[in-house]
């Protein structure tokens, strides 16, 4: 089970998020399904396609299986 605890152990690609800070604010606001991550950046696929947001500096918003929601500082997954 998938807590706020233990998310940064659980697997980041499928999971539903939001993009709630950016240092790049175009990127603030980007909805979608993670789809790859590599060392830096976190591949969102959304509704107008393949976005590619860094990690550091920005803060992904993710919906536990629960529904419970939590905002994840990129920077700790790297």
């Amino acid at each position: 089970m998938i807590t706020p605890q233990n998310i940064l152990f659980h697997e980041f690609i499928g999971q539903d998020v939001a993009v709630v800070h950016a240092s790049n604010p175009s990127l603030t606001g980007i909805i979608g399904c993670v789809v790859d991550e590599s060392r830096g950046m976190v591949t969102i696929k959304t509704n107008s396609g393949l976005k590619m947001v860094g990690k550091k500096g920005a803060t992904f918003r993710i919906r536990l299986p629960e529904g419970m929601v939590v905002d994840l500082d990129g920077s700790a997954l790297l």
